[in-house]
C-alpha cells in the first residue's frame, strides 16, 4: 500500500507540477515581454534541473565523484534521447531558429569542453572556477538579449491572454511556477522510491535499478514539463526545457559539483571512454534534427527514443557482464550506429537541399 501510494501521489505531483510549471512560466513571458524560448531556456530549464544540482553537490561535498560526473552526463543523454524524444512523439516540435543557431552549438561546445577538461581524469578546483565563468556570462548575456528575442505577438494562441500588469497577478505567476518546481521534485523524489521499492520486491538486482528507475528519476521534472509543454502547445518551451538543462548542467551543476569538492572532482575513466563522447554524439544529432524544417518530426522523436533504449541496453549488460554483451556490442558497432549515421547525414541532406538548392531553383526558374 506503501508503495502503491507512493507511485500514485508521485505521478500526481508530476503531472500538477508540470501543468502549474508551464502555464506560470508561459503567462509569466507574456506578461514581462521575453519569448517563450528565453524562458524555456532559463526559468523553466534551471528550475527543472534542480535535482540534478542537488545530487550532484552534495556527492560531490561527500567525495562521491563517480555520483556527481555520472548524473550529470547520464541526464544529459536522457534529457535529448528520451525527454525530447517522448515531446517529439506527442506532438511535433518546433524549434526556434535562436536555438539551432546559438544553443545548439554552444551546448555542443560545453560538452567538447567536459571531455577536454576532465580528459586527465580530474576536474580540479581551477576548471570549476571555468566552467561557473562561463555559465555566468552565458546568464548575463542572454537576459541582455532577452528584450530582443520578444516575438511574443505572432506566437500568442488565438484566446490566450498575458498575466494582468498587476503585483497580484505577478505574484500569483510566481506562486504557480514555485508550486510547479516543489511539486516536480516532491513528485519525482516520491515516484522513485516506489519504483525501486516495487522493483527491490520483483527480484530486480541493484545494478539495473541504478541505471534505469535512478538514472532517468532525477531527469523526472524535465520529462514532465517538456511533455506537458508539449501537448499544451508550449513547444518551444518543451525544446529549450531540454536544451537549457543541458547547458546548465554541464557548466553550473559541474562547475559548483568541482568548486565544493575537498580535491577537485574525479571523472571516471568509463565516462571519458564512453558516456562523454555518447553525450557529444547526442548533441551533434541534434543539429541535423532540428534544422530539418525547423521542427522536431514525430519519427524522429521515435528514433530518439530508440536510441536510448538502446544506449540502457548497453549499459545494463555491460554492468552485469551479460554474455550477450560481445553480441550486442557488435551489433551496436556495425548495424545501429551505421545506421544512425547514415540516417542523420541523410535528414542534414535533405535539410539543406530544401533550404538551399530549391530556393535557388526557385531564383532561376524566374529569371
Amino acid at each position: 500500500m506503501e508503495t502503491a501510494g507512493l507511485l500514485i501521489g508521485g505521478l500526481v505531483l508530476l503531472l500538477l507540477g508540470g501543468e502549474w510549471l508551464v502555464r506560470g512560466a508561459s503567462r509569466l513571458a507574456l506578461s514581462l515581454g521575453v519569448s517563450r524560448v528565453i524562458i524555456g531556456l532559463s526559468l523553466v530549464a534551471f528550475g527543472t534541473s534542480a535535482p540534478e544540482m542537488a545530487v550532484s553537490v552534495l556527492s560531490s561535498y561527500r567525495g562521491q565523484s563517480g555520483i556527481a560526473v555520472g548524473n550529470v552526463v547520464g541526464s544529459n543523454i536522457v534529457n535529448v534521447l528520451l525527454i525530447l524524444g517522448l515531446s517529439a512523439v506527442v506532438a511535433p516540435l518546433a524549434v526556434s531558429k535562436r536555438i539551432i543557431r546559438i544553443e545548439v552549438p554552444f551546448m555542443i561546445a560545453c560538452s567538447l569542453l567536459f571531455l577536454a577538461l576532465g580528459y586527465d581524469g580530474l576536474l580540479s578546483r581551477l576548471d570549476g572556477f571555468i566552467l561557473v565563468a562561463i555559465f555566468l556570462s552565458y546568464m548575463a548575456w542572454m537576459m541582455h538579449t532577452a528584450k530582443k528575442e520578444s516575438d511574443i505577438e505572432k506566437d500568442l494562441p488565438v484566446g490566450d491572454t498575458a498575466a494582468p500588469p498587476s503585483a497580484l497577478g505577478y505574484l500569483y505567476l510566481a506562486g504557480l511556477v514555485v508550486a510547479g518546481l516543489a511539486g516536480l521534485v516532491l513528485g519525482s523524489n516520491w515516484l522513485v522510491e516506489g519504483a525501486v521499492a516495487l522493483a527491490r520486491t520483483m527480484g530486480v538486482s541493484e545494478v539495473i535499478i541504478g541505471l534505469t528507475i535512478v538514472a532517468v528519476g532525477t531527469s523526472l521534472p524535465e520529462m514532465a514539463t517538456s511533455v506537458i509543454a508539449s501537448i499544451r502547445g508550449e513547444r518551444e518551451i518543451s525544446v529549450g526545457n531540454v536544451i537549457g538543462s543541458n547547458i546548465f548542467n554541464i557548466l553550473s551543476i559541474l562547475g559548483f559539483s568541482t568548486v565544493v569538492a575537498p580535491a577537485g572532482l574525479e571523472v571516471p575513466s568509463a565516462v571519458v571512454r564512453f558516456d562523454a563522447l555518447v553525450m557529444i554524439a547526442v548533441s551533434l544529432a541534434c543539429l541535423p534534427i532540428f534544422f530539418n524544417d525547423f521542427e522536431i518530426k514525430r519519427w524522429e522523436g521515435g528514433l530518439f527514443v530508440a536510441y536510448y533504449i538502446f544506449y540502457v541496453g548497453y549499459l545494463i549488460l555491460y554492468a552485469s557482464q551479460h554474455d550477450a554483451l560481445n553480441e550486442y556490442t557488435l551489433a551496436m558497432r556495425w548495424f545501429v550506429l551505421p545506421f544512425v549515421a547514415l540516417t542523420l547525414t541523410l535528414v542534414l541532406f535533405l535539410a539543406w537541399r530544401k533550404h538551399v538548392w530549391l530556393p535557388r531553383r526557385a531564383v532561376d526558374d524566374q529569371t
